[in-house]
């Protein structure tokens, strides 16, 4: 789960800034929360412009601008479709020594943040194992990738850092399949979707390596079993890398509200650390 703090946007043409938190700290971006924060713009009214049968919503992230489109009847929302930032296939089979797991080769892609992909094969576990055990293993790989690999985004610098690691089926190449992941990040936080920003990646890396060509969209499931749609729409250049703007649709559900009071001189309340 996610927390999304909405701030005023920097880019004229955003309707919001959004700062995304995470178990750890901030991250670069949330597909899945731009997703829900598509309907409760559209939902609250605060789009700039409500059209039917569908309304732009415009959203400054750490990564960059991304545009939403959301379905709208008039009424109520449905389901959101994103237009990611530039993407691209970053480097490929990255060798890296994880203690107790040995020698285990991954691809590196940009989908918002910086991902390694990795088959399930590669652990001799599949992407049903249970949570723990991915947990673990793709835990090890992202933090020892953290020490061992560097990365560098071709435009930002605070974007330069591996941000996650997901596991999959390796199931790769272009199919009407269904296909399936798991997204460890942040202090081996698990991603209970299928990760809108690691799905962005894993098109990414199959449009790099020749795998799925414009328009071909693919189903990509969770271990919850939700699924996103995702696929490549436009090739960009991102500095010198082939890059690609993927489009990824999928719901997001309202669960409750709450209320958050500070008194003024509630001083506890004001946050504190325990080390």
């Amino acid at each position: 789960m996610f927390g999304a703090i909405l701030v005023p946007p920097d880019l004229p043409e955003a309707d919001i800034g959004v700062i995304f938190i995470n178990n750890e700290g901030y991250s670069p971006m949330c597909g899945h929360g731009v997703i829900s924060l598509g309907r409760y713009m559209v939902d609250k009214g605060l789009a700039k412009n409500l059209t039917i049968p569908e309304t732009v919503v415009k959203i400054q992230c750490p990564c960059g601008l991304v545009e939403a489109r959301v379905q709208y009847d008039g009424k109520k929302s449905g389901a959101v479709s994103f237009l990611s930032v530039p993407s691209f296939l970053y480097a490929k089979d990255v060798s890296v020594d994880v203690p107790e797991y040995g020698k285990i080769v991954v691809d590196i892609s940009f989908g918002g943040g910086f991902f390694a992909l990795v088959p399930a094969s590669q652990f001799n576990m599949n992407i049903k194992s249970s949570a723990s055990k991915i947990r673990a293993a793709v835990g090890a790989t992202l933090e020892q990738l953290r020490k061992d690999y560097k990365v560098a985004h071709p435009d930002y610098s605070d974007l330069s850092y591996m941000y996650a690691a997901i596991i999959t089926d390796g199931k790769d190449e272009y199919s009407e399949e269904v296909t399936a992941n798991c997204c460890v990040f942040a202090d081996r936080m698990l991603d209970r979707s299928p990760c809108g920003s690691g799905v962005t990646s894993r098109i990414a890396q199959q449009f790099g390596r020749g795998l799925i060509k414009l328009g071909q969209t693919r189903t990509f499931e969770s271990i919850t079993g939700a699924t996103f749609k995702a696929k490549p729409v436009k090739s960009v250049k991102c500095g010198d890398y082939d890059a690609v703007i993927v489009e990824v649709t999928g719901n997001g559900y309202y669960t409750g509200t709450s209320t958050f009071t500070l008194e003024e001189d509630d001083i506890i309340g004001r946050g504190f650390l325990l080390s």
